[in-house]
């Protein structure tokens, strides 16, 4: 259930439509203008207004930087992605396409010359090539059935590209003579996973010679394994890398299926030798997860991101490094409490740059290898998504509770940023926002917890206040300072309320020993942490602590559900989205099994398991039905299977036979998240209907 990232989410949806998406004759009637806005509080169609920054790539000269802007055609229901580019320096954004396809996956050729992207416009995802100035453009592949990513070779000899292979039987295969038939026939686990079932086929990573006027001698590096680079379900390009000489790819690869993969998070590095077409696993014996290896400049060593136990998803994420040469590698994290993502080598490879969570927010951070010093670069009210290095400077996308993601360069020595990018500054200076206040609290066990505190524009401390509790999802996600486009903090504050967002128990950002405090205890500590954080809100003379709301997904909406039984009549209304309402089934229905046996200490039937037993004797919120008594908004996506709908139900269920007031919000098409634009408004409009009716 953890959190990802806003770019990854749009990545997976539009990887999945590029394959499914046929050519558009004509451009579409559609040019994404700034609207004239009468108010100047946020409204759920001025959010689904804002372009989506994402894919930021700085070309070899260090001069310019290309990115994709998704926009929203709400009458439509659609998306369209373009690609654009800007100078680091400072200047205007240039539009490089404007069609009906999605383009993505740019990137810059090595010798910066031309911009290579994946577009539909032949009929399937192909990679297309085109000047720095968006004219000439040429497709270069015809692989049948598309690809999905691709990444050059730094002397331009070859390019790797991914594409699905179908390589298991499906029931028309098993039964030909059938062809109406619609069944599935499983004999091992791992059949669906998170958004969608098991299609039958494998992400292989194939190796093509490349010239400008096309690939050719296309080879599978991964032939007849049914296995998945890219992993499945959210991995992306990120997971390959080519050696600095051509001559090595390095992938992310987990080398197991069905029950051994449910239980398993033990990915490894696996390397690629061109010149001998040898594989071999580089982090054999390392247990965890091994993802998004890269190779230094100079091609002596090789940086990757590590966890180090199998089982856990939440572990801590390190920083290995090591000699190719020697073999020897070196966590270079081992006494840094934090967690490391995004890792970027200097020219001189001395040195690696990267983002880390700190006290809620996500910095930007410098390794030097030499002397094992860790140096934090960047401290504001921010998450940075991603780093890149052009010359003398920074560049990187951010964002906040108050901005949506726009790319900075940044100081490395100071820390100091200044814009790239205004693709939301249209609409930025026509709203106004709430102050985001940081508050540290003292926890019933003594201990000083960090939240954040929303307040609605034009607040008038005289006023009183309904107030909601945001309860985190994860479990193991910080409450950092994420611009969300459906759990947006601005968006409930333009509403009128104050919204309470803790950093409770099991978040990371504060040390691994908080993180980890909340696997097998989830309905302890961090319930307790929930209630601090209200409590200390509810003595505010700006509060209405008569008129007081709980919401939250994945975890959080199980939150929400425990905290009806235990909220002691301190909240008024409820909204749970995807959360889990009975423990022993969504043990025995999700996708990862290797999640629900860490978090919740194991399975419901093994007897002797002491912290499984109590896990859901006491911690599964439907054991405590008979203690709600406050009206309940109940939210799912019937494609949700990480968490199926029918936990929904069953809370739903649960409060209208008990006689609570209660609504289901309920999306045939909608996964975890929501990402259709009407669907998202609908869900904006529902939530606010109901917090307004049982809080104002």
């Amino acid at each position: 259930m953890k959190k990802l990232s806003l770019f990854f989410i749009i990545l997976i949806s539009f990887t999945a439509c590029m394959k499914n998406e046929k050519p558009t004759p004509v451009k579409p009637n559609f040019v994404p203008l700034t609207p004239k806005l009468t108010s100047d509080r946020m409204t759920p169609e001025v959010l689904w207004s804002f372009g989506r920054i994402g894919g930021m790539q700085v070309s070899p000269d260090g001069k310019s930087v290309i990115y994709g802007i998704t926009n929203f055609n709400i009458s439509e229901n659609k998306s369209y992605r373009d690609i654009y580019l800007s100078p680091i320096a400072g200047g205007e954004a240039k539009k490089l396409t404007d069609t009906a396809e999605k383009e993505g996956e740019e990137q810059w050729r090595p010798d910066g010359l031309k911009i290579g992207y994946i577009s539909s416009k032949s009929g399937s995802a192909q990679l297309w090539e085109m000047n720095p100035d968006g004219s000439d453009k040429v497709q270069i592949s015809n692989v049948a059935d598309g690809i999905s990513g691709f990444k050059y070779s730094p002397d331009l000899k070859h390019i790797l590209y991914i594409k699905s292979v179908k390589l298991d039987q499906n029931i028309h295969d098993l039964y030909p003579d059938l062809p109406l038939a619609n069944a599935r026939l499983e004999t091992d686990l791992m059949y669906r996973h998170w958004d969608s079932w098991h299609d039958y086929t494998y992400q292989h990573i194939f190796l093509a010679s490349y010239t400008s006027s096309g690939l050719s001698g296309d080879k599978d590096l991964m032939k007849d394994e049914r296995f998945d680079s890219p992993m499945k379900p959210m991995g992306g390009i990120e997971q390959i890398n080519w050696s600095s000489d051509g001559k090595t790819i390095a992938y992310t690869c987990k080398k197991v299926v069905g029950k051994a993969y449910t239980l398993s998070t033990n990915s490894d590095i696996y390397l690629y030798n061109l010149e001998t077409g040898v594989t071999t696993n580089f982090t054999e014996g390392m247990m965890g997860y091994d993802t998004n290896p890269v190779f230094s400049p100079d091609g002596q060593m090789l940086a990757w991101e590590s966890m180090a136990r199998d089982g856990y998803e939440a572990d801590k994420n390190r920083l290995f490094v090591a000699n190719l040469k020697s073999g020897e590698k070196v966590d270079y994290t081992a006494s840094f409490d934090q967690n490391v993502k995004g890792l970027t080598w200097t020219a001189d490879a001395k040195s690696i740059y990267f983002i880390s969570d700190i006290h809620a927010t996500d910095e930007l951070y410098r390794l030097d290898l030499q002397d094992h010093k860790i140096i934090r670069i960047t401290d504001g009210v921010h998450d940075y998504q991603d780093v890149a290095i052009a010359g003398s400077q920074l560049v990187a996308s951010k964002v906040s509770m108050s901005n949506p993601a726009e790319i900075y360069r940044v100081d490395p020595l100071t820390g100091k940023d200044e814009p790239i990018t205004t693709a939301t500054k249209g609409l930025m200076d026509q709203l106004t926002f709430g102050k985001v206040e940081s508050r540290w609290i003292e926890t019933t066990d003594h201990k000083q917890m960090q939240m954040w505190v929303i307040y609605p524009p034009h607040f008038d401390p005289k006023k009183k206040y309904p107030t909601l509790l945001f309860c985190e999802g994860g479990p193991q996600s910080t409450v950092s300072q994420f611009w969300s486009y459906r759990w947006n903090f601005q968006m409930m504050a333009a509403n009128d309320y104050i919204i309470v967002a803790p950093n409770r128990r099991g978040l990371p950002g504060f040390g691994q020993a908080w993180n980890e405090q909340i696997s097998g205890d989830y309905g302890g500590q961090n319930m307790k942490d929930y209630l601090s954080a209200i409590d200390h809100m509810a003595k505010e003379p700006f509060v209405d602590k008569d008129r007081l709301g709980a919401v939250g997904a994945s975890y959080g909406g199980y939150s929400v559900y425990y905290l009806a039984g235990h909220h002691q009549k301190r909240f008024k209304a409820f909204v749970s989205h995807c959360g889990i309402f009975n423990l022993e089934a969504m043990y025995s229905t999700t996708d990862e099994m290797w999640f629900v046996n860490w978090d919740n200490g194991g399975a419901y039937w093994d007897m002797n398991n002491k912290v499984a037993q109590n896990t859901y004797k006491n911690f599964s919120p439907h054991k405590f039905v008979q203690n709600w008594d406050t009206p309940l908004l109940v939210i799912h996506g019937e494609k949700d299977l990480r968490i199926p709908y029918t936990q929904g139900m069953g809370a739903y269920n649960a409060a209208k036979l008990r006689g609570i007031p209660a609504e289901f919000l309920f999306f045939p098409d909608e996964c975890h998240w929501v990402l259709q634009p009407q669907n998202g408004i609908l869900w904006q409009r529902v939530y606010f209907q109901w917090l307004d009716k049982w809080l104002k």
